[in-house]
């Protein structure tokens, strides 16, 4: 029998970006094992977390909880993760390891080291990248670079990590997709009331409508957003945060001091995004960091123009002027400067839409399927 393990610090990043990689494997008759914490650090909910679940026993897999953390100083419980992960090994003697997030790679290359098995690892974005801060620098570059002499195949998906990895690091190859892919034709052509959509969530009809997709944390910086509407203090401009996260409380505060609970929405979790996006007339993605971004090119594929940070994953298809405006994350006046720019110029938001349906296509599932069918063919021809 022919096995691989998917291994990730969190559950949520096999369920939310792997499935696609688990059926390329199945349909190439691999049995897929995935191990990562199913009990902290999820953004998304418990229900959706155990669909997951019974989705992959359906195709043939099996599914391991390990208590794994994203602390990187966290030593007990990532020391008890690569002890189970071993285990496991030994027990289903897998032909190759997959693994993602950076701690989930460290366990992963440690245990693959110790047990002599083929490893590749997908960097969904370096804590370390151009204008990052010095921290990540001192903390994660050593580290990666150390674990990527251990590393048979580093997957990026963008650019400058891209670069970097094929420069610096020390895998025996690396290799570069266009993300994990999304479904363009899917968010193009969805179809909703929009009226009616809006007048669920309280918001007039000829409202300028905000939207967010991310957990509610500091590397997604929502609070930026908060910040430059209550600089615009415009009643006319709404805001839908979706997720959930350690900030929320923090953000209801300063939604409740700012006086702006009539005018920003926290959602919460939601698997309606599509929905949203087609009720929004912007998308605002202000990230400190971000490998690629799935949800702002869900905005773009609907059709919304976009206001990003000018970080590192994000540069490789946003471009101020043309996909929206690009601002500085830590800038407040940069938010509301761009949001007043798309909310009182709309003839510059729907060039900006237009122009980002056409990029999206870029960024297709099926380009990443492809590529991805491909690595794992050539991968495998070697073990």
């Amino acid at each position: 029998m022919k096995r691989v393990l998917m291994l990730a610090t969190t559950a949520a990043m096999i369920e939310q970006f792997n499935k696609d990689n688990i059926l390329i494997l199945t349909d190439m008759g691999y049995e897929v094992h995935m191990a990562g914490n199913f009990d902290v650090g999820n953004p998304i909910s418990n229900e959706r977390l155990d669909a997951f679940k019974v989705w992959l026993e359906k195709h043939g897999g099996k599914w391991f909880n390990i208590p794994a953390t994203r602390n990187p100083f966290d030593i007990k419980n990532n020391r008890a993760a690569l002890k189970q992960v071993i285990s496991l090994i030994h027990e289903y003697n897998y032909d190759f390891i997959h693994c993602h997030t950076p701690i989930g790679s460290i366990i992963g290359r440690m245990a693959a080291k110790k047990t002599k098995t083929k490893i590749i690892y997908t960097a969904h974005g370096f804590h370390f990248f151009k204008g990052a801060p010095l921290k990540n620098w001192l903390l994660y570059y050593p580290a990666e670079w150390l674990f990527s002499w251990q590393t048979d195949m580093i997957i990026t998906i963008n650019h400058e990590d891209y670069r970097r990895a094929k420069r610096h690091f020390h895998a025996k190859e690396v290799r570069f997709i266009p993300g994990v892919g999304l479904d363009v034709n899917k968010f193009n052509t969805y179809k909703v009331d929009r009226q009616a959509e809006r007048k669920k969530l309280g918001i007039p009809d000829d409202a300028f409508v905000l939207l967010s997709v991310g957990e509610l944390m500091s590397r997604k910086n929502q609070i930026i957003v908060i910040e430059a509407l209550h600089k615009l203090n415009n009643p006319d401009i709404y805001y839908l945060a979706v997720g959930q996260g350690e900030l929320q409380s923090l953000y209801e505060d300063k939604i409740a001091e700012y006086k702006l609970g009539n005018n920003v929405k926290l959602l919460g979790f939601r698997d309606d995004v599509i929905k949203l996006c087609k009720l929004a007339d912007c998308f605002i993605h202000p990230s400190i960091r971000e490998g690629l971004g799935i949800a702002p090119l869900e905005a773009m594929a609907s059709g919304l123009p976009l206001i990003s940070s000018d970080i590192n994953g994000m540069k490789d298809y946003t471009k101020d002027g043309k996909s929206g405006c690009c601002i500085s994350p830590t800038s407040v006046d940069d938010a509301a400067n761009a949001i007043n720019k798309i909310f009182t110029n709309p003839d510059f938001a729907k060039a900006c839409g237009a122009y980002n349906t056409k990029e999206a296509m870029k960024y297709d599932i099926s380009r990443s399927h492809r590529e991805m069918k491909k690595i794992y063919q050539e991968f495998a021809k070697d073990i």
